[in-house]
Order: structure tokens, then sequence, then C-alpha cells
């Protein structure tokens, strides 16, 4: 009764605007696909609070299986858009995998993955943290603590196996950074050998996020990077403990992305535009006034058609904390960001990171030039649209013009050296110089040719 209500107003409401444009919708009926994680929240948020009706949109939200259903949703229409990994649009774009040309003009939100270990793990790792004055270990943890680990099971012939969420996930390429800073390889790929475990000190292996509390606890996998709320779930079962989350491996990194085919975008403008309105909206919610609407989108969440988890592990990490051992609860208020910092705009320099981890790691095979970068993350991520979306907001009083980056050229400024774990600082506008920073990966020129690196 709460939802018919909800929907008779905002329908009241839409059609007494008298909006043109609402009016000029090409299709007002639409299915959208999401993964049961907590950063789907703007989806959710948008249909709950009436922002898909106000833009005249009836919008069915449908959770799906895996990020491949996901993305195969999408590219033969029985989706109209979904909440995607950041690589998947860029990665389809490019041909690896499923090849189509997926856009996003909506990124929605920064940060809010973790790394948890098992038990057995983090037992032998602790020796080899630091300490506070308190006895409770001393954060970020390095990966070097995992270093000792892998070679005791080594020695016992064991193989040191984690979970990640899908190959061009961002929980794939923050498990591979957060490794190589520690200086453990975590493997490579080639256009023969998808395993991406090539040289591999670690091996990493696609684990459905849902899924990832039970394949630990069942010693499957000794670790794994997911969202929420499946590291907290570790803690509350009490079968693993978080190490690190991504906000401390790479402050305000850029997380998933609302996606679409070009097609569609192309054939729905307007349609496209009413959504973007919707889930900025939503955005604005969720952060506004101090994260005070978290504690009502934590018992939207919970609810079994959303994410399905209990609202005590949802909000340890939507309202600005983060467990770590059991009572080890830490401040972490930017955890979940969904508005602020920018969060929502599609940055090409967002793409360009993703794009560097694909040729770090040998998903993109051949050298490529600084320029094929940004033509890349500029035919996928379009700001174009957001900012247009956002115009007209500001432009109703819905929304503060100071609030959106109006003017930018969909760069950020240089991510420094101290917001990064390894302390190598990210630019944008010069990829190939960036490979060459890393220690570990591919170098600009570098292929990989059987298990061996050439060039």
């Amino acid at each position: 009764m709460r939802r018919f209500l909800l929907g008779l107003a905002a329908t009241t409401a839409l059609f007494s605007q008298a909006s043109a444009e609402l009016l000029d919708l090409e299709k007002d009926e639409l299915k959208f696909g999401f993964i049961k994680l907590t950063d789907m929240a703007p989806l959710a948020v948008a249909y709950e609070q009436g922002y898909f009706l106000d833009e005249g949109l009836f919008v069915t939200l449908e959770a799906q299986a895996n990020w491949k259903v996901l993305l195969d949703g999408v590219i033969d229409g029985q989706l109209d858009g979904a909440h995607m990994l950041a690589g998947q649009p860029l990665a389809a774009t490019i041909g690896y995998g499923t090849e189509a040309h997926i856009v996003t003009p909506f990124s929605m939100d920064l940060n809010g993955n973790g790394i948890t270990v098992s038990n057995e793990v983090w037992d032998m790792m602790r020796p080899h943290i630091p300490s506070m004055d308190d006895g409770r270990p001393q954060h970020p943890i390095s990966a070097q603590a995992l270093v000792p680990v892998i070679e005791d099971f080594n020695a016992k012939g064991e193989p040191f196996n984690m979970g990640m969420v899908f190959p061009v996930s961002t929980h794939n390429y923050e498990l591979r950074y957060w490794l190589a800073a520690g200086g453990i390889n975590p493997g490579y790929y080639s256009p023969e050998n998808i395993s991406g475990q090539i040289a591999a000190d670690v091996f990493l292996s696609v684990t459905p996020p849902p899924q990832m509390p039970a394949t630990l606890e069942a010693g499957t996998i000794h670790g794994y990077c997911v969202g929420e709320p499946w590291n907290q779930q570790a803690v509350f079962k009490g079968i693993g403990v978080p190490v690190i989350t991504d906000y401390q491996i790479w402050k305000n990194n850029p997380e998933k992305v609302f996606g679409l085919t070009d097609a569609f975008v192309a054939e729905h403008p307007n349609t496209t535009k009413a959504v973007v309105r919707a889930l900025i909206r939503a955005a604005m919610w969720l952060d506004e006034n101090d994260n005070a609407n978290r504690p009502e989108a934590v018992e939207i969440l919970s609810r079994s058609e959303y994410v399905g988890a209990d609202q005590d592990v949802i909000a340890n990490s939507m309202t600005g904390f983060f467990e770590f051992e059991k009572g080890d609860k830490r401040d972490i208020p930017d955890f979940n960001v969904f508005f602020r910092h920018n969060a929502t705009y599609p940055y090409y320099s967002d793409a360009i990171w993703y794009l560097t981890q694909m040729r770090r790691w040998g998903q993109i095979a051949e050298p490529q030039s600084d320029e094929w970068f940004k033509e890349v993350a500029a035919s996928v991520y379009r700001p174009d649209i957001y900012l247009e979306a956002a115009r007209s907001l500001v432009a109703e009083g819905l929304a503060n013009e100071a609030d959106f980056p109006f003017g930018s050229d969909g760069f950020k400024e240089p991510t420094p050296a101290a917001d990064i774990i390894d302390a190598i600082p990210f630019d944008g506008r010069t990829p190939n110089a960036y490979l060459e920073s890393l220690p570990i990966g591919l170098k600009s020129t570098q292929t990989v040719v059987g298990d061996q690196i050439q060039g």
C-alpha cells in the first residue's frame, strides 16, 4: 500500500507539471538489472522515493544471477540498462570478452569494497602487522604481511587462492593492485590464456558476490575482494577478517556505473536524460545532510528484493563505519560515497585508470598510444549526457550548480601519491607514463608470450 500511495502521489505530481519534455519520452516502461550489493542503492532509492515516476518512467528493478548474465541482458535487450562493473562497458566496447558498444552517462559511487581473508590466514598475517598503542592492528595493512603466508602455503605444496567477482571488475584490479603494492605478483592474462594466472604468486578466480562468505568458509578460497555487505558478513559470521578497504588502497576511487547500449542512448535520448536525472536525485538524497538518510537507505536495501542482508550488516558500512575484527569498528565516513566529491560524474580519467589496469595485466594484449586510451574513454563515458541532465535539474531548482563540475574537460586532477597505497600518483592524461611507473605489471611496450614477458 505504501508503494501504491507513493506511486500515486508521484504520478499526480508528474501530470500536474505538464512538462513537455516528459511527454516526449521515447520509452517510458523500463527494466533495469542489478547485482545484490549496497552500491546498487541509487536505483533502489530512485524507485522507492518516486524519482523515476517524477520523470514519467515506469521502472522495474530485477536482481541478476551474476555479472555476465546482467551484461548479456543489456546487450540482447532483455534489460534496458543496469548497475554495472565500471570495467564492463569498457571491456565490451574494445571487444574483450563479449563485444558490444556499451556506454555510461552516470557513475554510481565511489569506494565501497574491501579485501577479506580467512581466520586462518589472518592469524598467520597478524604477527607481521604493526600494532597501535591499544593493541589493535595499524591500518592500512600492506600485502607484505601476506608474503610469509604465501611462502608457508607454497612450502606445503598448496596454492594460495583468492576470489574476485569478475575478470574486468574493480575488485579484480583492486585486489591485484594491493597484492602488487606488497610485492606479490597476481598473474597475467594473454589472448591464449585468460585465467589471469600466468606467472602468479596468488591464484585469483571468479566467485559471485553473495557466495563469497560461504566459499571462504568452505576453504575453497583463502580471501577475496568484494563489495558490501559481503565483507561485513564475514565478520558477523565469524569466518573472516577484512584487512583493508578500497578507500585505503586508493582514496575515493570510482566504482560501479550505470550502463546502457550506445544504440539505446541514440534511439532514446530523452528517456536516457530522464533516467540520469532520477539517478542524480537519488544520489543526492543518499549523501545529503551528512548522510542523514542512510538509515532509511539501509532499511530499503535490506529488503529481499534488493540486497536482502541483515540491516545491521548493511549499516556497518553504509552509515560511515567499517568493522574489521569483531569489535574493531573504525570510522570511515567515505566508505560509501554516492554524490559528494563529484561521485556521479563519469570522468574520462576514471575510465582510463581501468584501461591501464587491463593493459597492466595483459587483458589489453598489445601496446596502445595515450590517444587510444583517451578515445576509448570518450566513446564509453558520456559526461555530455550527465551535464545536460544536471543543468536541467539546476534550472528547475532541484539541484545546486556548485555541486557539479560544469566546465570540466573530463579529467580529474592527478591523484596524489599520498592517496594511494603504493605512493605512485595517477594522471589519466598520461596513461603510458603511469604504466611505466608501476614496479609489477606490463610496461607500455611489453606483451605476454606463452608464460613469458617480452619487450
